[in-house]
């Protein structure tokens, strides 16, 4: 049987993640708390509230932007060292890039940090929304305004424009590379192909799908925003075009808020509206309610790297560490 580890932090929680193994909150307070044992142990990483976590590649550190304007690195033991200060920007987007690289947007800027301590800028003329890492390569795509733009870091070549009207938000490659999906600021969702910059259209969300997460093998591409917890099917080369997106886990009217893919399994971790959280499997059978709600919506979502433990943070600051062997 599952067993649950609460823990009432009292802020916001703005990311979750397993750094070495162990779980790390980062807070709305500027704090990450790092679970050892049957406590959590915090550490001050900025002044003000934190508003973007990603994990790096090797899975051993935390990355957070703040309202500060700095870029900040925390590891499993709670050491905490700056990576950039940008005063009177808000770091609201980071990504964890390969090699140790980290990209983080600072207004119309996005700014990559490179393995051997040096920067590297990128101009747009609207404000950076969404970041994200191609899995193979040295690409970055960022979200604006009217679509996305393509980098590709240690070469002059010529940014990639995919073009969309309105406003995207999370952008996501997936984990072939020949995808790059967004959320827009409408309910809708808007992909490419590529290197044909083929259009992809996913619509018919009540509420804005800003949780986006891809199955182990890229098969599925699972969202919030609705009743369900949307899957689309990419299992061939015109991805969901023409096809209905699965519906998992739906309890009727409160909102799924955050997705997670299991990282072996085609199970996926979902939480609610009202705080609660679950497990359902991609093959349509019964989901496994893994803790009751507390009207608070789920904000945070992350699995350990073996899918033995989950764990989640709420928007009121509750949060927990589920164990699925108990």
């Amino acid at each position: 049987m599952p067993t649950l580890q609460p823990f009432p932090f009292g802020a916001f929680v703005v990311g979750a993640a397993f750094l070495d193994g162990r779980a790390a909150f980062a807070l709305g307070d500027g704090t990450v708390r790092i679970v050892t044992g049957p406590a959590a142990e915090g550490v001050t990483v900025h002044t003000g509230p934190i508003l973007a976590t990603a994990r790096t590649q090797d899975g051993r550190t935390l990355v957070t932007g703040g309202d500060d304007g700095k870029v900040m690195q925390v590891t499993a033991e709670g050491a905490v060292s700056e990576r950039a200060s940008h005063a009177g920007r808000w770091i609201d987007q980071v990504a964890a890039g390969p090699n140790g690289a980290i990209a983080f947007g600072a207004g119309k800027r996005a700014v990559v940090l490179l393995p051997d301590g040096k920067e590297k800028r990128f101009e747009h003329d609207r404000t950076v929304a969404g970041l994200a890492f191609a899995p193979k390569g040295f690409r970055l795509a960022v979200a604006r305004y009217n679509g996305v733009s393509l980098w590709w870091v240690n070469a002059d070549a010529p940014v990639t424009e995919l073009a969309w009207n309105g406003a995207h938000m999370a952008v996501t490659f997936s984990p072939d590379g020949r995808y790059v999906v967004t959320a827009m600021q409408e309910n809708a969702l808007h992909g490419w192909r590529l290197p044909e910059a083929d259009h992809l259209r996913m619509t018919g969300y009540p509420a804005k799908p800003r949780s986006l997460s891809w199955s182990p093998r890229g098969r599925y591409l699972a969202t919030s925003g609705s009743e369900s917890a949307v899957v689309w099917p990419f299992l061939t080369k015109d991805g969901p075009q023409g096809k209905a997106p699965l519906q998992l886990a739906n309890r009727g009217e409160p909102l799924v808020t955050r997705v997670a893919f299991h990282p072996r399994e085609d199970v996926l971790a979902v939480g609610f509206r009202d705080g609660v959280v679950g497990i359902a499997p991609i093959d349509g059978s019964r989901p496994q309610l893994l803790r009751q709600g507390d009207d608070s919506p789920v904000s945070a979502l992350a699995w350990d790297d073996r899918g033995a433990r989950l764990a989640f943070g709420t928007e009121a600051g509750d949060a927990g560490l589920i164990d699925l062997e108990g």
